[in-house]
């Protein structure tokens, strides 16, 4: 009997993922300052145990201020580094493919952990030391009553962060991770681009569907420029 194509291998440019399966990302909210933890090695670890063909871990925030909640991944600093490569090691070990999603929360961020509500940071959460941070967003509008209003975007600010998707990258790659992955959904800074819901810009980043795609599209580009070429980009 022939097996199924769910457990054939698949070649991506230079990388072969063992099998079909994939652990898509899923936010943990267990990181401090970024940093990963046992907790996070062991959430992937027992995927690779299953036999997960490739794993991916959860939104990994660009900048300190791209973090979607206080408890996300980052990967903002070479620090962060060695912890990621201690989970890019293991799961290697185990035979599976390891990739990183790089996401940059735009206006909505500096929101509550899911179980806390996911509502804006409050008064509550500031006593336990978890205090809100500034937001950016293609045009000056909150996610809604109570959070941080965003900052809109300049020229300058955008380059700085499509380079901190750039760097982010390179830092991905020398913790070893396989694929890469750019977060472009969820209303976070990319999906606030494209749609003219949020981006009300009269600028080369806004108006027509080309202006609104430039800022995802320069992020594409610079992702794929600093990854290595036998690499996939998703």
């Amino acid at each position: 009997m022939s097996s199924p194509k769910l457990f054939e291998p698949l070649q991506l440019r230079g990388v072969t993922i063992p099998n079909r399966i994939m652990l898509a990302p899923m936010n943990q909210h267990s990181a401090i300052e970024g940093y990963t933890s046992d907790f996070a090695l062991v959430h992937l670890g027992k995927f690779a145990l299953g036999g997960f063909g490739l794993i991916m871990t959860e939104a990994t925030a660009i900048e300190r201020d791209a973090r979607i909640a206080p408890g996300d991944l980052g990967i903002w600093s070479d620090d962060h580094i060695p912890g990621l490569r201690r989970i890019c090691d293991f799961l290697h070990d185990m035979g599976s493919v390891t990739g990183i999603q790089l996401n940059h929360c735009g206006r909505k961020g500096s929101s509550q952990r899911p179980w806390q509500g996911f509502g804006a940071l409050n008064e509550a959460d500031i006593a336990r030391g978890e205090k809100p941070w500034p937001l950016v967003s293609p045009t000056a509008e909150a996610l809604g009553p109570g959070h941080v209003l965003p900052t809109e975007l300049s020229h300058a600010q955008i380059r700085k962060i499509v380079e901190s998707f750039a760097h982010a990258t390179k830092r991905a790659d020398a913790a070893g991770f396989d694929v890469v992955e750019i977060h472009g959904g969820h209303g976070y800074l990319i999906a606030s681009f494209l749609t003219p819901q949020i981006n009300k810009r009269n600028d080369d980043y806004g108006g027509d569907r080309a202006g609104r795609m430039r800022f995802g599209l320069e992020v594409a580009e610079a992702v794929r420029a600093s990854w290595p070429d036998h690499k996939p980009l998703f």
